[in-house]
């Protein structure tokens, strides 16, 4: 009994040991693309922002898609105008997001049947990163524009209503130092 006991006790110990091994990639090893979470396949396919537009978001430049899914939720109130100008400003972000995103994953993909294939060279490597570091900088900078353009079209009051429905509040030391253009 002292001896069953004993192993049940050395097993309960080891077990955290073993669990803290276990890589957090292991669920992507049958992914359409290894290296690459369905998620992250599916947002790149999509032209979703994946965070890469927080620069502007959280310094009160909003997005297209989330300043459209707030008038369509009655809580910010647009003219047809900026709508429309939200919609045009979405649609072409979506549209060059989605391009640049399917080419993205053929790199990604490229890259990672050269390791997949155990013939990955440092030439290949340098280029194959390089090219993919180049499109995810215009892909972050494709968002970012439409941050500038969605933040012309909004008046400072529509902005300060947009981050309160965001939920981002700006420390009082800092709001006079926000600058909104007018349109």
């Amino acid at each position: 009994m002292r001896i069953l006991i004993s192993g049940l006790i050395v097993l309960s110990l080891a077990g955290p040991v073993v669990a803290d091994n276990v890589s957090p990639y292991r669920g992507q090893i049958n992914t359409e693309i290894r290296g690459l979470s369905d998620q992250e396949v599916s947002d790149l396919r999509e032209g979703r922002g994946m965070g890469r537009a927080r620069a502007a978001e959280l310094n009160g430049y909003p997005g297209p898609r989330h300043v459209l899914d707030a008038a369509r939720a009655g809580q910010l109130a647009l003219t047809p105008e900026q709508t429309r100008a939200a919609e045009r400003l979405f649609d072409g972000m979506a549209r060059e997001a989605r391009s640049l995103g399917d080419k993205i994953l053929r790199e990604e993909q490229g890259l990672e049947g050269e390791f997949r294939a155990g013939r990955i060279s440092e030439a290949d490597l340098n280029g194959r990163t390089l090219r993919i570091a180049v499109l995810e900088g215009k892909l972050r900078a494709v968002h970012l524009r439409a941050h500038i353009a969605m933040r012309a079209a909004l008046s400072p009051s529509e902005i300060q209503q947009y981050n309160a429905i965001r939920g981002y509040e700006v420390p009082p030391d800092q709001q006079q130092h926000q600058h909104h253009p007018r349109h």
